[in-house]
């Protein structure tokens, strides 16, 4: 019998992580893996006498729910095949990085510029810089941490000192600068695509906020995305080398526009949306691979 961990995050309260670990394990079992749910505080690895430790190295895979790039690559070292690998959850888990993987490569995109990383609290931000993303970007524009889930972190600056307020706020801490999409105001498209191939998609749409996240207030509505965006997803996810991801495409004036990459998307709103099994989908294909 195929033996698979799946690992989540221990400090989370969500209860849309528990469910993704739930489901697949439903999923597995009834293709006969057995499979078990791992916290990351439980350590499954460790440096030990200069070698990895690996407490589950009889086990075939892993499928990878968390961010924790350390225990990632150490499972990988160990001979662990990850669901998804732990330089793509890394590429996925920093934005801006997602944004420069993608780059050059045919993806549109909103215009983006990094923030100022500070060393120090008392580091002083140059009005030049301010006057220079302003000029680049216009007004609203958006203003998020580069890491984050959920639409925490992310922020519609209308004005010159209120952007000036954000910098200051989030110098020793990475983020970045995009293009307002005016005509995507709390809405956008999430894809999930599995294997490099387009599964299932919603509409994420909220009344009272300019991010479109269901843990925020916004609702799922089914929706099937015209092939243009379909395209975008899926070649999104084979350039990070996702085997499974959700993907998050802005209604722009003339195309879609990836805004964000997640390589943990939660399905649970998804499954109830489209009426799509998309653990069932993700269980499958693990098992086609190992």
């Amino acid at each position: 019998m195929k033996k698979g961990i799946i690992i989540t995050n221990a400090y989370t309260p969500i209860k849309s992580a528990e469910y993704q670990a739930i489901r697949l394990s439903e999923e597995f079992e009834k293709l006969g893996v057995y499979t078990k749910t791992v916290k990351n505080r439980e350590y499954p690895c460790q440096v030990q006498d200069s070698k990895i430790i690996n407490g589950y190295s009889d086990y075939d895979f892993s499928v990878y729910l968390d961010k924790d790039k350390y225990i990632a690559k150490m499972l990988e070292k160990s001979d662990v095949r990850l669901f998804n690998s732990a330089d793509s959850i890394a590429l996925c888990d920093d934005k801006m990085l997602t944004h420069i993987a993608l780059s050059n490569n045919g993806i549109p995109m909103p215009d983006t510029l990094p923030g100022a990383l500070c060393y120090t609290s008392d580091a002083v931000i140059p009005d030049e810089m301010v006057e220079n993303i302003s000029s680049k970007l216009g007004f609203p524009l958006i203003v998020k941490e580069s890491y984050g889930s959920l639409g925490k972190g992310v922020y519609l600056v209308n004005g010159t000192d209120e952007l000036k307020s954000v910098m200051e706020k989030l110098k020793c801490t990475p983020h970045m600068f995009q293009k307002y999409v005016s005509e995507s105001r709390g809405c956008d498209i999430r894809i999930i695509v599995i294997g490099g191939k387009y599964l299932c998609a919603m509409m994420r749409k909220s009344e009272t906020d300019f991010r479109s996240n269901i843990e925020l207030g916004g609702v799922g509505i089914p929706f099937s995305p015209p092939d243009e965006y379909i395209e975008i997803a899926e070649k999104s996810a084979q350039i990070l080398g996702l085997d499974y991801c959700g993907i998050d495409i802005l209604l722009g004036e003339n195309t879609g526009l990836v805004c964000e990459v997640n390589s943990n998307a939660f399905f649970g709103g998804m499954e109830k949306t489209t009426g799509v099994n998309v653990a069932k989908a993700y269980a499958e294909y693990i098992v086609s691979k190992i």
